[in-house]
């Protein structure tokens, strides 16, 4: 794993010009965030030896480089997720990377499924915690490269990070959530008694992601900041589909690009 790692960050440092500070994950209908990157060197995955590549529709599958707000960025367009059959260190690799190539902060996003009876359709979330159901990424010998063997979690999610995002909240009028994610492994989307349990475990929204990405940021010494957008209702009656997930998230987006703008000029 150490060896894949080391070829793609020289693939990148031998074809990107500047090194990112900071690293985004867009989820699934969130890709249009990358039309905001100013200045920009687009990589396909497909192009970029021993990476996974995107198999979900709605995932574009590009590492894009530029600047947003005077920061210099590096943006997943698209992710991995252990559902598309790649074990969560492979999964994982990109954050990896983004660490070798010296970036201190990862923001996170993803389209959930609300589980918390407060929340709507079309709700911006800050991931406040997180409950992992799915493989732990650190499972099997410890990278000692990047991090300790026991990081603690007891502060996944930045609290200065999440502070920033209350105040600008405050300062625009944007409505925010906060709240717990869990992510689990997918494919299929969750029965009603599940949310039911998500909801009673204390979850607030339920994904396909986001988690073991987190756990390996917080592993590399990265400070994270996530959001969830709200695109169906788990307590709802009406059965989702990938689309109407994907159609929301894309409505959503705009919220999203506000606040993680701001955000990035704060830093």
């Amino acid at each position: 794993m150490l060896k894949r790692i080391t070829n793609i960050e020289s693939f990148i440092r031998s074809n990107v010009p500047f090194v990112p500070e900071i690293g985004i994950i867009l989820g699934t209908g969130l890709g249009g965030f990358a039309d905001i990157i100013e200045n920009k060197t687009e990589i396909d995955y497909s192009d970029i030896p021993d990476f996974p590549v995107s198999t979900v529709e709605g995932h574009a599958g590009k590492l894009i480089f530029g600047t947003i707000s005077g920061k210099k960025v590096i943006a997943m367009k698209g992710r991995f997720h252990y559902y598309e059959g790649y074990s969560t260190q492979e999964v994982t690799i990109p954050v990896r990377v983004m660490s070798r190539l010296g970036v201190k902060y990862l923001f996170v996003s993803n389209a959930a499924g609300g589980v918390n009876p407060g929340f709507n359709v079309g709700d911006l979330m800050v991931i406040t915690d997180h409950i992992n159901l799915i493989p732990n990424p650190l499972i099997g010998k410890n990278l000692d490269e990047f991090g300790v063997r026991f990081p603690s979690m007891n502060e996944a999610y930045d609290k200065e990070l999440v502070l920033k995002a209350d105040n600008i909240s405050e300062g625009f009028g944007l409505k925010l959530r906060y709240g717990c994610y869990v992510g689990t492994t997918g494919p299929s989307l969750e029965t009603p008694k599940e949310y039911r349990y998500f909801n009673a475990i204390g979850a607030d929204a339920v994904g396909m992601s986001t988690t073991p990405e987190v756990i390996v940021a917080v592993h590399c010494g990265m400070k994270v900041f996530g959001t969830s957008v709200i695109t169906n209702s788990g307590l709802s009656d009406q059965p989702s589909t990938h689309e109407e997930i994907q159609g929301e998230g894309a409505k959503a987006q705009k919220k999203m690009i506000k606040l993680f703008s701001e955000i990035l000029q704060r830093i």
